[in-house]
Parts: C-alpha cells; sequence; structure tokens
C-alpha cells in the first residue's frame, strides 16, 4: 500500500483549529509552556501572523493537515520560522524540509535577507534539519519565549 500524497498549502481560516491543535500537541508534548506569544499566534494566526506581512503553510495528506510552520515578518525584513511540526507518524518523509522550503521560497520572493529561528536544544532532531537546510548557530538573542535556548538563521 502506498502513503497518499502530502501537499503544502497556503493557510486558510477553516485550518485554524487544526493549526492550534498540531502546536499545542507538540509542545506539551514536549513538556512546554504555552507561552504569552503562543497564544496569540495559536489563537490569532490571521491578525499575528498573516495580516503583518507572514505566512502560514500546512501540510495536508488526504485534506487532513499533518504539519504546518509559519513565517514571521521582522523588523530588518527578514522572517522568523515559527510553529514548524509534522505528526509522528509521517516523520521521515521529509515533510518538513519541504515546509522549510516553502517558507524560503516565500521569504526569497518577497526580498528577505534571511530566515531566522529559535529553538530549544532538546529539539535534536528539528535542529539537524535546520542545519541540514543551511541554519547555522546564532548567539543568543532577546526573545519572548522562556524555553528558547537555540538561535539560528540562513542568509540568503
Amino acid at each position: 500500500m502506498t502513503t497518499p500524497e502530502v501537499s503544502i498549502e497556503n493557510y486558510r481560516p477553516d485550518h485554524a483549529a487544526a493549526w492550534r491543535s498540531l502546536n499545542e500537541d507538540w509542545l506539551i508534548a514536549g513538556g512546554y509552556a504555552l507561552e504569552a506569544k503562543d497564544q496569540l499566534v495559536l489563537g490569532d494566526p490571521q491578525g499575528a501572523i498573516l495580516d503583518k506581512g507572514g505566512f502560514i503553510f500546512i501540510a495536508e495528506q488526504d485534506g487532513r493537515p499533518v504539519g504546518c510552520c509559519s513565517l514571521m515578518a521582522m523588523a530588518d525584513g527578514g522572517y522568523e520560522v515559527g510553529k514548524m511540526m509534522v505528526l509522528a507518524d509521517l516523520r521521515g518523509q521529509n515533510l518538513g524540509w519541504r515546509l522549510l522550503d516553502a517558507c524560503e521560497t516565500a521569504a526569497r520572493a518577497g526580498g528577505a535577507p534571511r530566515l531566522y529561528l529559535e529553538t530549544n536544544k532538546a529539539q535534536t532532531h528539528a535542529i539537524a534539519l535546520y542545519r541540514r537546510f543551511g541554519f547555522v548557530d546564532l548567539p543568543p538573542q532577546p526573545t519572548p519565549y522562556a524555553r528558547c535556548d537555540v538561535w539560528m538563521e540562513k542568509r540568503f
């Protein structure tokens, strides 16, 4: 039996519940608190991300959201990659790479100089993916997240 194809879609309003639940699930499973910025971007993706020039990408398999990633516009013209996750049963199928590729394509099309992200050192698989994708480590940066202890960027 073959695995159904997964497509990367632009966020639609009907993705709102999945956007929230996919992210809450990985945060809680990872032992992280839902912080103020999490509540903002998960509760109002339109106002907190899209209306400010950002993007949200949803990985869908047979119309079912199975992963996601956002790009939040930054003051320097770059974009912050955030809220990236893929359901556990679909990991290892290159979906994280495809989501990052969608992010990079959108950022480059907008003339951004870089992608930036913040994560936690416990996210070893994600960090390895980011490094393979061309991200490099940065010194500590100001962050609204208590859980953040790794900062990375990819310059274009």
